[in-house]
């Protein structure tokens, strides 16, 4: 690349003249040798030695058709089938007019005519070819990845598009490849192994596509895409193109996994051909049972509905469709339990769908941002029902409210939740933060810095989903935490899983270790209540006690049972 740029700035560039007449060779040579550097050759044999020897630096061969030895046929055939020497643009010297449509087809840059026309016109012939080659060369070099060899990302698509205007958008397929666990790989084997991995894949996918038909990018680090025309033969040969790969590999410890969408003629956009088969392809992340899944019209309505979800929820703001239920919590300190706060759960009442569950929604909006809106509002609707509930029933009951991984990064969270407790007239203390134990492992200095600025501000942070796996015991220790609480798969089968009691039990020391309550959610039975009081629970939250509530039903429970708060966390 680095020479081709040098040559476009204006250094001489070389020339092979391949022509068994002396005078001839003489004649070009004389019409050129003020801009080039010009060697020469009289015949076929002789030539291939010098260009083998001078690859890097010839930039053109004008090349004669009928010589000894070796003919410029012969010698122009075996120029374009080698993969080092075809780069070079050549000319061929001809005197007959049927070698000059031959010689293009065989892979000529252009022809001169003999006898020679006038010098200019051979000179802006040559000088042309070089640029064209040149540029072209150029051109390869930017439009491909240089490890894999197979297109970079943006040439992939525009190449891809231009495939479907000049086939009027015939059928195409599209399958998107990723490497499990690449990173790890890197990180055990090196830097150049992983590269060899990459390169070994790109060549196998070039192999694919240059059989098939159709075009092969690699989009990420460790992502590729294909894009072939559509066969309805593919589920049965996609695990014989696997096997193939893997072979090539030749290490078990790599696999891949693919996302393929066949074309079914619904979708005509090649984005959004992609846009499914990565949809498949994530869904076999951490998938043990099978390498590749076919986009399907489950997925498909998936897909249509998490897109009406995101389209709807400004609406469902503004118009309030969304409302925020109260689950109480009761502390189980005492002989009696005793109501001590809630947890605001939001709910969506569409007016298409009905009551769409959170489970549905949540992580949708977490994936793409849009959580934040949702969090606002959850957080300024429970600080407004805090000052109600106060104004009317004269208790004051603190809630829980969820603060997700994508606000933890914002670093004017305080300053926004102070606002929202501030214009209601609430002490911070009203509203507690429930963060759950996942998040501290996303950017663990930069989440515990903000939970150590929040809990400055006087705001009391509780872990929620502890024991779902992601903290290790040493970051316990350094975790500014207000009360942990208990993953509620775990309570489930806390009275006939004894491993279940036991873990349990653990973390219920643990939480002794750090001085903070612990509160366990998902508590439906007696047995469970009573079995958690045993082991040293605090706060029980559940269908026990109560399902989640309109905050009009639960200012009438908490009326009838707290006369005096007896705050759990006092």
């Amino acid at each position: 690349m680095q020479e081709l740029l040098e040559r476009k700035k204006g250094l001489r560039r070389s020339i092979l003249i391949v022509d068994d007449d002396y005078i001839a060779r003489e004649m070009l040579g004389k019409m050129l040798n003020d801009q080039y550097e010009i060697s020469y050759a009289e015949n076929g044999v002789i030539a291939l030695e010098i260009i083998r020897r001078d690859k890097l630096k010839l930039s053109l061969v004008i090349l004669d058709l009928h010589m000894p030895e070796m003919d410029g046929y012969s010698l122009l055939k075996l120029l374009r089938s080698d993969n080092e020497l075809r780069r070079i643009p050549v000319i061929v010297l001809t005197s007959e007019k049927g070698a000059e449509v031959e010689s293009l087809k065989l892979g000529a840059a252009d022809f001169i005519a003999k006898p020679f026309d006038m010098p200019e016109v051979i000179c802006a012939r040559v000088s042309h070819s070089i640029e064209l080659a040149e540029d072209s060369v150029i051109i390869h070099e930017t439009e491909r990845d240089e490890l894999t060899g197979l297109f970079h990302k943006e040439f992939f698509f525009q190449y891809g598009k231009r495939l479907d205007d000049l086939n009027n958008n015939m059928p195409m397929d599209a399958v998107v490849a990723d490497i499990n666990r690449f990173h790890v790989v890197n990180e055990l084997y090196g830097r150049s192994y992983g590269n060899l991995v990459l390169k070994t894949i790109g060549e196998s996918l070039h192999e694919l596509v240059s059989e098939a038909g159709g075009l092969a990018c690699r989009r990420d680090n460790d992502q590729f895409c294909i894009y072939l025309p559509h066969n309805d033969e593919l589920k049965n040969k996609l695990p014989q193109y696997i096997d193939a790969i893997d072979k090539r590999i030749n290490d078990s410890n790599i696999s891949l996994r693919y996302g393929v969408y066949s074309d079914d003629g619904s979708v005509k956009c090649m984005e959004h051909r992609f846009d499914y088969a990565r949809l498949a392809c994530q869904k076999l992340r951490n998938s043990y049972v099978s390498s590749y899944d076919f986009y399907n019209d489950e997925q498909h309505s998936k897909e249509l509905f998490s897109e009406r979800l995101i389209n709807d929820m400004d609406k469902a703001l503004s118009e309030r469709q969304f409302k925020v239920y109260y689950q109480p919590k009761y502390s189980i300190a005492g002989d009696k339990p005793k109501l001590s706060s809630a947890e605001a759960l939001i709910r969506w009442f569409h007016p298409e769908f009905g009551m769409i569950s959170p489970g549905q929604f949540i992580s949708l909006f977490e994936e793409n941002g849009l959580i934040q809106k949702l969090d606002r509002f959850v957080w300024n609707e429970a600080a407004a029902q805090i000052r109600l509930w106060k104004d009317r029933y004269g208790i004051g009951i603190p809630v829980s409210v969820n603060v997700s991984r994508v606000d933890m990064f914002n670093s004017h969270l305080a300053q926004i939740l102070e606002k929202i407790t501030k214009q209601n007239g609430l002490e911070n203390t009203d509203l507690l933060l429930e963060i759950t134990e996942s998040a501290y492992t996303d950017d663990s200095d930069q989440i515990i810095e903000m939970v150590k600025k929040l809990r400055k501000c006087g705001f009391r942070i509780e872990m929620d989903d502890f024991g779902s796996g992601y903290s290790s015991l040493n970051m316990l220790t350094s975790l500014p935490i207000d009360a942990l609480k208990l993953d509620m798969k775990f309570i489930k089968v806390i009275c006939e899983n004894t491993k279940s009691a036991r873990l349990v039990a653990i973390m219920i020391d643990i939480a002794r270790l750090l001085e903070v309550p612990v509160i366990a959610e998902g508590v439906e039975t007696k047995e469970q209540m009573e079995l958690l009081k045993k082991l040293g629970c605090d706060i029980i939250q559940g269908y026990y006690f109560s399902k989640p509530l309109p905050p009009e039903e639960f200012g009438k429970l908490a009326e009838k049972e707290l006369k005096e708060i007896n705050h759990a966390y006092n």
